[in-house]
């Protein structure tokens, strides 16, 4: 068991988004739902899942609450087509894009797709290279390796 787990608050669609995201991404699944009500056959109050071996839970706790950007979940991707397969799920079914990496899922749920390929560029020794790199990514909805390395290696 990890010791400090994500608890994410949802309006009534805990559920529903855990179901999402396991689908989404691999070597994930949903591991226990509690639901109130007589015999464990009502509305779902809490689900505990994984993605990629990060535990979380969710729970339904009403319209309280609101999720806000300023808690994201970081993904890194190794690959263009990782950063495009996730960016399309995440946002699909109302979900919106936003700057530098940044989405909003349909949950408003904030996530950021970072290939590594950012970091390891920005990272560059060379201050004009990597500041090329930043102000490509300052431009982008969805972040472009292939843009980012030509702005990175132009010069």
């Amino acid at each position: 068991m990890q010791k400090i787990t994500p608890f994410l608050w949802f309006n009534n669609q805990a559920e529903e988004a855990a179901n999402f995201y396991v689908s989404i991404f691999k070597n994930s699944r949903v591991n226990n739902i509690h639901r109130s009500g007589d015999a464990g056959k009502g509305t779902a109050l809490t689900i505990s899942f994984e993605l990629e071996g990060q535990q979380f839970i969710a729970l339904n706790g009403g319209p309280h609450y609101s999720f806000t950007p300023a808690i994201s979940l970081f993904v890194n991707c190794e690959t263009q087509a990782e950063v495009d397969e996730l960016w399309d799920k995440l946002i699909s079914g109302g979900g919106k894009p936003s700057r530098c990496g940044w989405l909003q899922d349909r949950y408003g749920l904030s996530w950021q797709i970072i290939p590594t390929a950012l970091m390891r560029l920005m990272s560059d020794p060379d201050p004009e290279k990597s500041k090329r790199t930043m102000q490509a990514m300052l431009q982008m909805d969805k972040i472009d390796i292939a843009k980012l390395q030509q702005a990175h290696d132009q010069g």
